[in-house]
């Protein structure tokens, strides 16, 4: 992780008691992450507050800006404002494990951490599941074309349906008989 060793904090060689780092991420960060389409670009400051004990090291993380991602629907960016406040809890052992979504173990002769990946997951997670601009917003011509061919398909899938639904509704009033009914049809036919 060459690339991101501006992200890597040296947990060994930090003094017991409080400790902040503050970063700052741009297009640049966004472009290293590799295999990433969800977030294209993005300007967001993090402040990490570090507090070192005897055993362990709690990591929390204040992150605010705003990222740029896909419109679901037209595919357009679409700017995201991000704030959100994480917690990670580090300690030291024989090798690198995830013991939860908020303690992570890493092995004790590296002595440092790359936080780079868990920024990221931090700032994926925050964005809601649906992106999409606010109504009238979306590119216009990819827009135009969605609604195009969906108003075709929409059109022909409900005039079958609804021609198979009538003509299946009365041929089964007809040839349907339910014995526990039948006294019924009598009395409706003297009226």
């Amino acid at each position: 992780m060459g690339k991101f060793s501006l992200y890597n904090i040296p947990l060994r060689s930090l003094s017991e008691g409080k400790h902040e780092f503050k970063y700052h991420l741009d297009n640049k960060y966004f472009e290293l992450i590799d295999g990433t389409v969800e977030i294209r670009k993005g300007n967001l400051d993090v402040v990490l507050m570090l507090k070192n004990t005897a055993s362990t090291f709690e990591l929390n993380f204040e992150t605010n800006g705003s990222v740029q991602v896909p419109c679901d629907r037209c595919l357009d960016d679409i700017s995201m404002e991000v704030s959100t406040k994480n917690k990670l809890i580090v300690k030291f052992g024989a090798e690198y494990t995830e013991e939860s979504d908020e303690i992570v173990v890493i092995p004790e002769e590296d002595g440092e951490i790359n936080i780079a990946w868990f920024l990221f997951e931090f700032i994926a997670l925050s964005l809601p599941m649906k992106h999409v601009h606010p109504a009238g917003q979306c590119n216009k011509g990819m827009s135009s074309k969605l609604n195009k061919h969906r108003a075709t398909l929409a059109d022909d899938s409900d005039d079958d349906d609804e021609e198979e639904d009538d003509t299946s509704l009365e041929g089964d009033d007809s040839s349907f008989s339910d014995p526990r009914w039948d006294s019924l049809k009598d009395v409706a036919a003297d009226e």
